[in-house]
């Protein structure tokens, strides 16, 4: 058996039939993002002063970057699981798969191509994925649209043109280097991905005899935002740490050499989860570094930020989110400072 042969019945494995024995839900994460939700509410409505640390700058610093990040978010995240809801609900079985090439590797770039018309974020992404996957689509090929999808769509192309005036590259650059990564990442699935580091939500797809479409729209809907809203919440706390334990005299360091300041960027794209339709603002204003650092920066975080690294880990599993997160990095990196170099 081929490699083909054994990743299409590596999909159909995962894309378990509702006769098949189903994992059981993750209650943990409905748990911890309602009680760090509360945490954080409760922290909002105390902070004129009932509690006396809750006034510390530095405290307020943080709220203010994580409670930020969070309502940035939700809109996304809100459109993706509606989405998602709205794919398992109404769209029959198979769709998606007729839609693309029958062979995985020729699916990958269309795929790919599929992230420049159709707007979405990163939060929106991966619950579509998922539906994706579950409808059918093979997951090099879903995977690569989850990576293309909120870096070279058209609010972000729009946006990167509004933040760089009259440096049209920087968008060429942007396009080409988010493409090439989603591809290469698809590619490098297809090539050495194992079923076993996939694990998809509980619920099926499809229609349940006896439930209307509307009441498995429902469900569904509510079923992926509870779930990934506590990773969301656990996401955007990791990145406020960030932005407020490290000195900003760091960043005037690391803006000196080239290896290091696109190094530096990539983290800090990864760390500060800034949305993929606000990072090019934030990257204009990085004013002390590169072209190319600030290229990666773009490209690195709509792809890998800690927010989504946590929402992979609440849909497909901890080992595909770390496995997936790195090697994302890694290519990014790579692609961005290639293009850099070349077009910029």
């Amino acid at each position: 058996m081929n490699k083909t042969d054994d990743l299409a019945a590596d999909s159909r494995h995962v894309l378990a039939g509702p006769d098949e024995p189903r994992a059981a839900p993750s209650d943990r994460a409905y748990i911890v993002g309602a009680g760090i939700s509360a945490l954080i509410l409760g922290a909002i409505l105390l902070k004129g002063g009932a509690v006396e640390w809750l006034d510390h700058p530095g405290l307020r610093a943080w709220q203010t970057i994580c409670v930020a990040i969070t309502v940035q978010a939700i809109p996304f995240l809100v459109l993706g699981t509606l989405i998602s809801g709205a794919v398992n609900a109404f769209v029959p079985a198979g769709a998606f798969g007729k839609a693309l090439p029958s062979r995985p590797a020729l699916a990958v770039p269309v795929a790919s191509a599929a992230g420049v018309v159709l707007p979405g974020c990163e939060c929106a992404s991966v619950p579509v994925a998922g539906s994706l996957i579950r409808r059918g689509v093979p997951p090099p090929a879903a995977f690569a649209f989850l990576l293309s999808a909120p870096a070279v769509n058209p609010i972000v192309l729009v946006s990167t043109a509004v933040a760089f005036p009259g440096n049209p590259a920087m968008v060429v650059a942007r396009l080409v280097a988010s493409l090439a990564v989603s591809m290469i990442m698809g590619w490098l699935w297809l090539r050495f991905g194992r079923s076993q580091w996939l694990r998809m939500p509980s619920r099926h797809s499809g229609h349940e005899h006896g439930r209307s479409r509307w009441s498995e729209f429902r469900l569904g809907f509510q079923h992926d935002f509870l779930h990934a809203g506590g990773f969301l919440v656990l996401g955007a706390m990791a990145a406020a740490t960030f932005n407020v334990t490290v000195p900003r005299p760091w960043m005037e360091t690391f803006s000196q050499s080239a290896w290091a300041s696109i190094l530096f960027l990539a983290l800090l794209a990864i760390v500060l989860a800034v949305c993929s339709e606000a990072d090019a603002f934030v990257a204009a204003s990085l004013t002390g570094f590169s072209n190319t650092a600030r290229l990666t920066f773009m490209v690195v975080g709509p792809m890998v930020d800690l927010k989504l690294a946590a929402l992979q880990a609440g849909t497909f599993g901890r080992p595909f989110a770390l496995r997936f997160s790195l090697a994302t990095a890694t290519v990014a990196v790579a692609v961005s400072a290639a293009t850099g170099w070349c077009l910029l």
